[in-house]
């Protein structure tokens, strides 16, 4: 039974109280054995469930997403690899990434909204930069990639700055000291969502280094996710970019 369904026959007078809370605890996630989906997410926050596969076995997976999929139709997982792939492709039609680590059952959607721009420093950050572009648009987003602009070669982000000002929201994904976010948000109008990721020689500490960086930027504007979270930052650029469009109205 939908929720709206269920509310209705309560306003209704058709079920009491309590049949109404029992269903609602119900329907609020799925038991799988591994894993308690939770299939109010969308409903409360305007964002899915999303699988993250790291960790978890290619049966593990498989199952969630078969369930998940079952209910919603449209499935995203991240961090995940060719075997997590070949698991979910056994129960559902599904298409794998191996450069995002992003798998997914269900495109995005047919018209995307707004623009969130996606801004790297190297080649190397790609995997992290495209598993935040995936997410945006798998979500609802367009996405706009523009990638190795690091600030060891400054002209190159120069280049798109007029892309990047067209954009209700960039994304800056940079390793090694983690320098260009501060950059992006010295000459940038729209909201940065800085992204530190695990690439750099020693000294970087897996990241630790831009990290650091990026959350001691003097630049306005910027926020800051985990290292190596292209994830989040995808899944939040896409939150400011529907906001900026007026289409996350609760």
């Amino acid at each position: 039974m939908s929720l709206d369904r269920l509310l209705d026959d309560f306003a209704a007078g058709q079920i009491s109280r309590e049949e109404l809370k029992r269903e609602l605890l119900r329907q609020s996630f799925i038991e799988t054995g591994c894993a308690k989906i939770d299939q109010l997410r969308e409903v409360r926050t305007g964002g899915p469930e999303v699988v993250y596969c790291a960790g978890k076995t290619p049966d593990q997976v498989a199952s969630i997403f078969d369930h998940l999929n079952r209910h919603n139709g449209r499935v995203l997982g991240t961090k995940a690899d060719q075997a997590h792939f070949e698991a979910v492709r056994e129960v559902a039609e599904a298409r794998f990434d191996p450069v995002s680590g992003l798998l997914s059952i269900g495109g995005a959607p047919e018209n995307p909204v707004g623009k969130v721009a996606v801004v790297s420093a190297g080649t190397s950050d790609l995997s992290v930069a495209e598993e935040a572009a995936g997410t945006a648009e798998f979500l609802g987003s367009r996405v706009d990639r523009h990638f190795d602009c690091g600030v060891a070669g400054i002209h190159r982000l120069f280049s798109v700055m007029d892309e990047l000002n067209g954009a209700s929201v960039v994304v800056a994904v940079a390793g090694m000291e983690g320098a260009l976010p501060s950059v992006v948000g010295g000459l940038a109008r729209p909201p940065i969502v800085a992204v530190p990721t695990s690439v750099g020689y020693g000294a970087n500490f897996q990241g630790l280094a831009a990290l650091l960086t990026m959350m001691n930027s003097c630049a306005p504007g910027i926020g800051v996710v985990n290292i190596d979270n292209g994830f989040g930052a995808g899944y939040l650029a896409h939150k400011i970019n529907m906001l900026a469009f007026g289409e996350l109205d609760g």
